[in-house]
């Protein structure tokens, strides 16, 4: 039985390395592997998160992935926080975190709006297509504020070709909207639905965008197959 399971584990052990190492060197998977395990240990651990429920272990690696790639190319301002959106929950569900990258503290965790032709309770559908209103998938880089008809907005810059690099002509922005609140799913079963735009209740909706305004990573997560397949963040 020993024996056996000697076995499994160096089957394993070899699979695991044959998946990470080929095409990269030694060093830099490593380095990437322990950030990654180090911030999501430190997220686990956090005794200040303990009183909320914190993003699936899979999509926090992407998450992590992509902002270890974008810290590497000097596209994240420094001290900058990780945002993650996950819309394979319904929107009745909060969703969005935002995480200080430093001590893997949860700096915000609520609800967040999907586009409308995504779908009514779960988000099942997504476009990078302009007049689509629906939600787009993938990693994104925060702009600038701005007053618009929605009050206090970020604007959004789409980093994956094909899959959300149309944000800033579709418009796709951070703002606060009436239909993002609670006491909607009280009345109705889910958020009110955006034009494509994560939308957030309106009293918090400022707080949050000042907090990761200008130069700092947002990753919104689907199951989309088509996505998680081709994603040059999740499959480099």
């Amino acid at each position: 039985m020993r024996k056996l399971t000697l076995v499994l584990i160096l089957l394993l052990g070899s699979s695991i390395s044959t998946h990470f190492f080929v095409n990269s060197s030694p060093s830099s998977i490593l380095r990437d592997l322990s950030f990654e395990n180090n911030i999501i240990e430190l997220v686990s651990s956090n005794s200040a998160n303990l009183e909320f429920k914190i993003p699936e272990m899979e999509i926090l690696s992407y998450g992590i992935k992509g902002y270890l790639k974008m810290q590497e190319d000097g596209k994240i301002s420094p001290g900058k926080p990780l945002t993650v959106i996950d819309f394979s929950l319904p929107s009745s569900e909060k969703r969005m975190w935002i995480i200080d990258m430093k001590d893997g503290m949860i700096l915000h965790y609520g609800l967040v709006s999907h586009g409308r032709n995504s779908g009514d309770l779960m988000a099942q559908k997504f476009s990078n297509i302009s007049s689509s209103y629906m939600s787009s998938l993938g990693f994104y880089l925060t702009g600038e504020t701005y007053q618009g008809k929605h009050g206090y907005s970020l604007r959004l810059d789409g980093l994956e070709k094909g899959f959300n690099d149309k944000a800033r002509e579709r418009a796709i922005v951070i703002h606060g909207a009436d239909y993002a609140h609670e006491n909607f799913i009280h009345q109705t079963g889910r958020l009110g639905r955006s034009l494509g735009c994560p939308a957030l209740p309106n009293e918090i909706a400022n707080e949050v965008i000042d907090l990761i305004k200008e130069q700092s990573l947002l990753f919104i997560y689907g199951k989309d197959k088509e996505y998680l397949n081709k994603s040059a963040f999740l499959n480099t």
